[in-house]
């Protein structure tokens, strides 16, 4: 962080009600250079067609005209291209994907907002934040159950809410901390993009393109004032018993220790987000009985079960016969990730087998690096064993010579070459009392 970003980071925190109107000229060169290098190298591109290795082949010339075009005001954000992802079964998640240019200014801009909003942020939210991550939320639920006195679950779910961002609202949100004109249209421009979506072009008048480096930042701020700081300053005073929110991003569950506090705020709450343009899924969003269980009671027929950040999550029983909460790899997120190794062994069975071997195991270990979490060894194990049937029914489908692979000669080959077994990465499990 430049000595600038440190000084804004400083009062930020000093003086919580403080407006900034000095940002636009942190976004130098500097910046823009150290937010080039943040970007990946295998970066999807964008509608310009230009890499991360291309643009930084005359990256000081580029850096400078870029800087010299944000500060006369004339530069102007490509469009994004749009791409759509598998996200269940004959749905998808569209993905903004920008161009290196926009990338290197989002990311500048970011870590100017970071600076100042780091400073703000209240413990409850996770997402897309410097130090914090999914498995740290994970954990303050596992706390949170295992220590509090938790009875009802809330479990909430934003429909589209990086598409129903209202704009306008975010703007005046933002400046409630910055009051710098500049900044505010560069920032206006990275929201006022047009959207390249195969052949069609449209320009929507709501939202933040998912995909882009600074729409978890404009989700972070807006749900900062739309749900956390109104959760903790205007509802908790107001509940008969305790109550705690945990957010990762657009993510949320709230636990109560009371059911009326619990069927009141999930009142208000469709109220206070239909006031920003946001809407709760109706299915998705429900109360959940989740007290610890009674004697003679199980996890799984006692309390209900509830989904956070790709795990389902239910009672338990310790080795010592106490209660903590468990996590399992939702069948939804299974699903999903079977089909997506499924797709890549039938796109790429033309390659050798020591190549195959090495890309599903790649692929395998980042399943591992997130859902191996304890109490979860069933579920990587099924993915493992899935994908190894996966892997034998497209090299059957190499030619006639594929037919030849039987089971048999296919687990000699996996006896000599295994893919990575199944491993607990993460600790997440907190000491019950």
């Amino acid at each position: 962080m430049s000595t600038g970003l440190l000084k804004v980071a400083e009062r930020a925190k000093r003086e919580p009600d403080a407006r900034f109107n000095s940002l636009a000229h942190l976004v130098d060169e500097a910046a823009l250079g150290r937010a080039f290098d943040r970007i990946r190298k295998d970066a999807a591109v964008g509608v310009d067609g230009i890499t991360k290795e291309q643009y930084g082949q005359q990256l000081e010339g580029n850096l400078q005209g870029l800087h010299e075009r944000l500060r006369s005001m004339r530069y102007r954000h490509q469009p994004i291209r749009r791409v759509h992802i598998p996200k269940a079964p004959g749905k998808t998640r569209p993905i903004g994907i920008s161009s290196v240019e926009d990338k290197v200014v989002q990311g500048a801009l970011r870590e100017v907002l970071e600076a100042i909003y780091e400073q703000d942020f209240l413990e409850c939210s996770y997402g897309f934040r410097p130090k914090r991550s999914a498995h740290d939320a994970l954990r303050a639920m596992s706390q949170m159950v295992a220590r509090e006195r938790i009875a009802v679950i809330l479990e909430a779910d934003i429909q589209a809410f990086f598409d129903s961002i209202d704009r306008k609202k975010l703007l005046e949100l933002l400046q409630i901390r910055v009051a710098d004109t500049p900044f505010l249209r560069l920032i206006g421009k990275c929201l006022h993009m047009g959207v390249l979506d195969g052949g069609e072009f449209s320009r929507p008048e709501e939202g933040t393109a998912q995909g882009s480096s600074i729409s978890p930042m404009f989700g972070n701020v807006y749900l900062h004032y739309v749900l956390d700081l109104w959760f903790e300053r205007d509802i908790k005073p107001r509940l008969k018993g305790h109550a705690r929110l945990i957010r990762f991003a657009d993510d949320f569950v709230l636990g109560f220790e009371r059911q009326d506090d619990a069927v009141r705020v999930l009142d208000v709450l469709h109220k206070r987000m239909s006031k920003y343009g946001l809407t709760l899924h109706p299915d998705k969003t429900r109360l959940i009985p989740f007290a610890r269980p009674r004697s003679g009671q199980n996890g799984r027929s006692g309390p209900g079960t509830f989904n956070f950040l790709g795990f389902t999550m239910y009672w338990c029983r310790t080795r010592r016969g106490g209660w903590r909460l468990g996590m399992k790899t939702r069948k939804a997120r299974i699903q999903r990730a079977l089909v997506a190794l499924g797709e890549w062994c039938r796109r790429h069975r033309h390659l050798s087998l020591k190549d195959q071997h090495a890309a599903l195991s790649r692929r395998l270990r980042g399943h591992y690096q997130y859902f191996g979490v304890n109490g979860n060894s069933r579920s990587l194990r099924q993915v493992l064993h899935s994908t190894e049937r996966l892997w034998l029914k497209w090299l059957r489908r190499r030619g006639q010579r594929g037919n030849r692979l039987t089971w048999k000669r296919f687990l000699a080959y996996l006896k000599a070459h295994p893919l990575p077994p199944s491993r607990i990465c993460v600790q997440i499990w907190a000491r019950a009392p």
